[in-house]
């Protein structure tokens, strides 16, 4: 299970006063509201800084983070992700999961045979699908609904499904 959480990416300054835009990847919108702080991973950050302001613009976040006090500064962390721990993540309802806990689980069959590996989670407008890996190397869609989706066991790293007519 991970041990830190993406929620956003920092795509380009903003302004002159050390402002970024940020790609927030949470499911909430306002994920940044709720924060303080937030770890800057990547062109050699790992360091955690604090939230000074949040704004929008439209459907843009822009944050204003501690320490980053130009635009110049702000240039030099364009492109680092923005983490939080996962103790700071925000709770789920029973049957909903993190993606990242659900990447490389081992699938099974209900008579407990292995099928493969969840390798990637697809949002659509109904519900997700999940893309399996078999064992023989190829790929089936399952979507994410009860019916096919029969339990789930992140701890374990491990889902039992139900092979419904027509998937492979």
């Amino acid at each position: 299970m991970l041990s830190e959480f993406q929620v956003g990416v920092i795509t380009k300054t903003h302004g002159l006063r050390g402002e970024v835009k940020v790609y927030t990847t949470s499911d909430d919108p306002d994920r940044f509201e709720t924060l303080d702080s937030v770890i800057l991973r990547g062109r050699g950050n790992n360091r955690r800084v604090k939230i000074e302001k949040v704004r929008y613009i439209g459907e843009k976040t822009v944050l204003k983070l501690e320490g980053i006090e130009d635009v110049e500064a702000a240039a030099q962390i364009v492109g680092c992700d923005l983490m939080i721990p996962r103790e700071e993540a925000l709770e789920l309802e029973e049957n909903e999961y993190y993606i990242g806990d659900l990447i490389g689980c081992r699938v099974f069959l209900e008579d407990g045979s292995l099928f493969g590996t969840l390798t990637d989670v697809l949002a659509t407008g109904a519900n997700d699908v999940y893309e399996v890996r078999m064992e023989d190397g190829r790929k089936v869609l399952l979507p994410a609904i009860r019916e096919c989706i029969l339990a789930v066991y992140p701890e374990e790293e491990r889902m039992v499904i139900h092979l419904m007519k027509g998937l492979l």
